[in-house]
């Protein structure tokens, strides 16, 4: 997708998007990959309010955020992870490598009970294992809800629980500055509040000592090591769910705002390639 160099050529973008909306979309999602090309652009009305983004099309956004990229890109650099700790060491990713952990882990989650439609909770420190997490919930049609770790067991409870999510991904601890916390000991005492979570998959971090109960609680790298690294992507409607984002929920119950597979996709990439001016090579952080 060709990104806006100039004042003018943003008039004239701006003029299309006015003038033929559904034209100006559908030359945008046509640089994608589409297992099915949509039948209708869009369908919309304000009062219920219904909108739906290219109806009849088939996807799996991973392999537009991925697969595309191998045949060029395989060996450039697609994640860089720095570390909290100087003394830690930091983490390339190529795409291959994100590729193969992808699906490495995407066969972990379909091991432990995740199926497409399912909603997997994601309650982790910012390592590269977060975001390998969220594309293997996509790659398998899973839908992702990521929740800050700095919030308590409650408001990970309420948003397990709104969500009826059936897997919880989570780290022994994390580091935050110079302190060490006890993720676990809060997801744990979440668990404690929610009747519809069946896997909890721990990713050793710090190392510290911390429960795991029997039947629910598994070690994320033990579980890696009995997964191959090939998984298909699973073949997603345009609007079917993507993930699910919660507000803070400081005034009342947090909300879940759902983003879908097809319109997210398309609008994420032309935003960020145009509000942030994207340009090969580049490093965004």
């Amino acid at each position: 997708m060709k990104k806006i160099n100039s004042f003018q050529e943003y008039k004239q973008e701006y003029e299309k998007s006015i003038e033929d909306p559904e034209g100006f979309w559908d030359d945008k999602a046509s640089s994608f990959i589409w297992k099915s090309k949509w039948k209708e652009v869009l369908k919309w009305e304000f009062n219920t309010p219904d909108v739906k983004w290219f109806i009849g099309g088939k996807l799996n956004i991973t392999e537009n955020c991925i697969d595309r990229h191998l045949s060029d890109k395989a060996n450039k650099v697609a994640i860089i992870w720095e570390p909290n700790d100087p003394n830690e060491s930091t983490i390339k990713l190529t795409y291959q490598e994100l590729y193969e952990k992808v699906c490495a882990f995407s066969n972990v989650l379909k091991a432990n009970g995740a199926r497409k439609g399912d909603r997997i909770c994601l309650y982790m420190p910012m390592v590269p294992e977060l975001a390998i997490a969220t594309l293997a919930c996509a790659r398998i049609g899973a839908i992702h809800s990521v929740v800050f770790a700095g919030f308590s067991a409650k408001a990970l409870a309420d948003r397990i629980n709104d969500a009826s999510c059936n897997i919880l991904l989570t780290s022994d601890g994390l580091y935050r500055g110079t302190k060490q916390l006890c993720l676990k000991d809060i997801a744990d005492e979440a668990m404690l509040s929610s009747t519809s979570i069946n896997k909890c998959i721990v990713l050793k971090r710090t190392g510290e000592s911390i429960s795991m109960k029997k039947g629910r609680d598994v070690w994320w790298n033990e579980e890696l090591e009995k997964a191959n690294s090939d998984c298909s992507a699973e073949e997603m409607d345009a609007e079917d769910p993507l993930f699910v984002l919660y507000t803070s929920g400081s005034t009342g119950m947090p909300k879940g705002v759902q983003h879908h597979c097809g319109g997210y996709m398309v609008f994420a990439e032309y935003s960020f390639r145009n509000v942030f001016q994207y340009e090969e090579g580049d490093v965004y952080w």
